[in-house]
C-alpha cells in the first residue's frame, strides 16, 4: 500500500530551468529580485537532504579541529524534516554529534522542568533522543523559574551561548506571520534574549502542533531575540508547502520590514533559505518567469499570464491589447500566438468552459466543452469530508446542487473531529442528560452516574497534557456525529446515506494524530467499493503538509491505488479535489466552477451553522479570527468577482474544484 500519494500531485509542472539555473550568470538572471540566497528544492526531502548535509560538513570539520559545533534549532513543524535528515546521516553515515551541543531557540514559559510538551519536548523526541549527543551538551532557556528571576535567565542564557563562542549554525521555521523565532511583527530588531507575550497567532499554532487545546499553551515565551539571531555564523530559513509561499516571497523579495521579522535575514552575510517548490511558488521566478526568463508556455501558465495581465491592467481578458502585452514582458504569447486577440479568445473560452450549474453532469446535453460527463444519469457520488463539517464548508453549494439534481449521493466523513469540540459543549451535553434522567425519575440509571462522572471530571479533575479520556472521546465524537446528520439532512440526504468512517489514525485523544496505516485505507478502500461511485469529491489540501485533510487525502488516494485498474474505476470514475476553508484554488488550476445564487449561498451558510460546536471554538488559520462561515463566504464571493473582473458572468460565488488523475 501507498501512504504518501499526494506528495506525487504536481497541479503545475515547473521547468527545472526556472529553480536550478545551469551556472552562475543563468541564476544571476532568475535571482535579480531574491535579497537572500535562495535554494528550491523539487521536494522538501532534496531540500532538507542538503542542508542536514551542510549541518554535517560543519560538525566534522570542527570535529576534526577538536572543536565543539554550536547549532541552533528550532521546535516548529518545518525543521523536523530537516531533523530526520540527520538522524538518518548519524544512523547510516557514521556522523557524530559528540562534539555538538544542540542550543533550542526558544521555549514556552511557564512550563515544568520536566514537561512533556513544549518546544524542547518536541526536538528531543523529534531529534535529540535519536542522535548520540550529550545530556550536558543540550542547552534550553529555563522556563521553570520563577517570573521575577526571568530577565537574568535571559541575560544568563544569551551569555552562555556567547561563551561557547556563538552559534555556528542556526536552523529557523517561519511562521505565518512571518516570525522568526517568537519574534513577532513590530520586533526591534536590536533585541535580545528576552521574555516575550505571545500573540494570538502563535498561540493557535502551538495549540495544533503541540499543546492539546489552546487554554494549555502558554501565555508567554522565551526567545532568541533577531539580533541574537543575527549573531550565529550561519542562519538556514526552512519553509515548506504553498501555506508558507505568502510570508517565504515577502521576507526574499520585499524590502526589509519590521511587519515581517523574517526579513531581517537580509542584512546577514551568511543567511540561506531551503525551499520546495510549494514554499516558492509565489517567488518571481516560479510565479511570473515571464518577467526573468524566457518560459516554457503551457495552458496553465498562460492562464496565468493573462489574469495577472487583467490584474494589472484593470481590463478584462478581451480588451487587452498587442501594447499590454508587450509593456509586461508577455511579448513571447504574442509572437508564439500572433496576435493579443488570438490569445484572448483561447484564454477566456478556456475559462469560461471551467463554468456549470450540473457538477454531476448535464444529462442529454452536450458534453464537449463541460467539466464533467452527462452519461451516466443519475450517477453515484461520494462526498468525503474530513471533518464531519468539511463538506459544507468547501462544498456546500455543489453538494446540494448533486442532491436536488437527483444523484445518489453519500457522504462520509473521514474522522470523529472529537478534538476540535470543546469541554463546555461536553458539560452542557452531560448537564442536559443528567436532568433528563432525574426529571423522569432514573436517579440510579448508569447513563446518570457516567454524566456525572464525566461532568465532574471536566470541571475539576482533567490535567493539562494527558491524552482525552475514551467516554469524553466519544462524547465529543457524538456531538460533531449529530451535527453532521443535521447538515446533511438539511442538505436533502436520507440518513442511510450519511456515513462514519472514524479513521483509527485520528484516534489518539491528542493533537498529534497517528500516522496513515492499512487498517486506514482498507475502511476506505472497502466503502467506495461499496458504492462503486461515477464521481468522487475529496478535499485537496495540498498545502496542509501534516494535518489531517492531507493524512484523509493519501487514505483515500492509497485506496483508489488499489484498484485504479478495474473496469468501474478505471472507465466510470471522476475524482474531483476541492480546498478547505483557508484557501481557493489558483485560476488557473480551476478545471470546475460550480455558480450560487444570493439563496444558494444563504442555504450553505445555514448548512454550516449546524455545526454549532465549532463556531466559536474551533482553530483558525494565522490571525484570521472570521468563522468558518464568514471565510467560505468571503472566498466564494472572492472567486466569483475574480471571473466576473475578467469578462466572464457575473455570480454571487463560486466553489471550484480541480480533477485528480491516478499516479503510476
Amino acid at each position: 500500500m501507498r501512504t504518501n500519494l499526494s506528495s506525487l500531485i504536481k497541479l503545475t509542472e515547473i521547468p527545472e530551468q526556472y529553480y536550478r539555473p545551469a551556472n552562475a550568470l543563468e541564476e544571476a538572471v532568475l535571482t535579480r529580485y531574491e535579497k537572500i540566497p535562495t535554494f528550491i528544492g523539487e521536494n522538501d526531502k532534496e531540500a532538507a537532504t542538503l542542508l542536514a548535509r551542510e549541518v554535517a560538513e560543519g560538525i566534522r570539520a570542527k570535529a576534526a579541529e577538536g572543536k565543539q559545533y554550536i547549532l541552533g534549532l528550532s521546535g516548529g513543524e518545518s525543521p523536523v524534516i530537516v531533523y530526520q535528515k540527520l538522524i538518518d546521516l548519524h544512523k547510516n553515515e557514521g556522523l557524530s554529534f559528540d562534539n555538538v551541543v544542540a542550543v533550542l531557540g526558544y521555549e514556552y514559559y511557564p512550563l515544568g522542568a520536566n514537561a512533556a510538551q513544549g518546544c524542547l519536548a518536541k526536538v528531543r523526541e523529534e531529534f535529540l533522543n535519536h542522535v548520540n549527543i550529550k545530556a550536558e551538551h543540550i542547552l534550553a532557556p529555563n522556563v521553570a523559574l520563577p517570573v521575577e528571576q526571568i530577565s537574568a535567565e535571559c541575560a544568563g542564557f544569551e551569555a552562555r551561548i556567547d561563551e561557547l563562542g556563538g552559534l555556528d549554525m542556526i536552523i529557523l521555521g517561519i511562521s505565518t506571520t512571518s516570525s522568526i523565532g517568537f519574534n513577532a511583527p513590530g520586533t526591534n530588531a536590536n533585541t535580545y534574549t528576552r521574555l516575550v507575550v505571545l500573540d494570538p497567532v502563535a498561540r493557535k499554532e502551538a495549540a495544533k502542533s503541540m499543546f492539546n487545546h489552546l487554554d494549555e499553551v502558554p501565555q508567554s515565551a522565551i526567545s532568541l531575540g533577531l539580533a541574537s539571531i543575527l549573531k550565529a555564523r550561519r542562519i538556514a530559513l526552512v519553509a515548506w508547502g504553498d501555506s508558507k509561499a505568502k510570508q517565504i516571497a515577502q521576507a526574499i523579495e520585499q524590502p526589509q520590514n519590521d511587519l515581517v521579522p523574517a526579513s531581517i535575514l537580509q542584512q546577514h552575510h551568511n543567511a540561506r533559505v531551503y525551499l520546495d517548490l510549494g514554499s516558492a511558488s509565489l517567488l518571481t521566478r516560479i510565479n511570473h518567469p515571464w518577467l526573468v526568463t524566457s518560459c516554457v508556455w503551457n495552458k496553465k501558465l498562460i492562464r496565468r499570464a493573462i489574469v495577472w495581465l487583467c490584474e494589472i491592467t484593470g481590463l478584462p481578458i478581451l480588451k487587452l491589447t498587442n501594447k499590454h502585452y508587450t509593456d509586461h514582458g508577455l511579448g513571447e504569447l504574442v509572437a508564439k500566438y500572433g496576435s493579443a486577440y488570438n490569445v484572448n479568445i483561447k484564454v477566456f473560452n478556456d475559462i469560461q468552459h471551467t463554468i456549470t450549474g450540473w457538477p454531476g453532469g448535464k444529462p442529454n446535453a452536450d458534453d464537449t466543452n463541460r467539466p464533467e460527463r452527462a452519461n451516466p444519469y443519475p450517477k453515484r457520488v461520494i462526498v468525503f469530508s474530513p471533518h464531519p463539517d468539511d463538506d459544507v464548508i468547501s462544498m456546500g453549494g455543489t453538494y446540494r446542487r448533486l442532491v436536488e439534481q437527483g444523484h445518489d449521493v453519500h457522504v462520509a466523513y473521514q474522522t470523529s473531529g472529537n478534538i476540535a469540540v470543546g469541554d463546555e459543549e461536553v458539560i452542557r451535553y452531560v448537564s442536559f442528560l443528567r436532568n433528563v434522567c432525574k426529571h423522569y425519575g432514573r436517579e440510579d440509571d448508569p447513563v446518570l452516574q457516567k454524566a456525572e462522572e464525566i461532568r465532574d471530571f471536566l470541571m475539576n479533575h482533567k490535567k493539562e497534557g494527558e491524552p482525552e479520556r475514551l467516554d469524553v472521546r466519544f462524547m465529543k465524537g457524538n456531538i460533531r456525529r449529530e451535527e453532521a446528520r443535521t447538515g446533511s439532512r438539511f442538505v436533502g440526504l436520507d440518513d442511510d446515506h450519511i456515513h462514519f468512517l472514524d479513521l483509527p489514525f485520528y484516534e489518539t485523544g491528542l493533537v498529534k494524530k497517528n500516522d496513515l496505516s492499512e487498517a486506514d485505507i482498507t475502511i476506505v478502500k472497502n466503502f467506495i467499493e461499496s458504492i462503486k461511485p461515477h464521481e468522487i469529491f475529496v478535499a485537496g489540501d495540498l498545502a496542509d503538509p501534516h494535518g489531517t485533510h492531507k493524512v484523509c487525502l493519501d487514505a483515500i488516494l492509497g485506496a483508489i491505488d488499489l484498484f485504479k485498474h478495474e473496469k468501474w474505476y478505471a472507465e466510470d470514475c471522476r475524482v474531483w479535489m476541492y480546498r478547505g476553508a483557508w484557501a481557493e484554488w489558483e485560476i488557473e488550476h480551476i478545471e470546475m466552477a460550480v455558480p450560487m445564487s444570493p439563496e444558494e449561498l444563504r442555504f450553505k451558510r445555514n448548512s454550516i451553522l449546524k455545526h454549532q460546536s465549532q463556531m466559536e471554538s474551533a482553530p483558525f488559520l494565522g490571525d484570521d479570527e472570521r468563522l468558518f462561515w464568514q471565510r467560505s463566504e468571503d472566498r466564494n464571493r472572492g472567486l466569483a468577482q475574480l471571473y466576473a473582473s475578467l469578462g466572464l458572468a457575473s455570480y454571487e460565488a463560486i466553489e471550484a474544484f480541480v480533477q485528480y488523475h491516478t499516479v503510476d
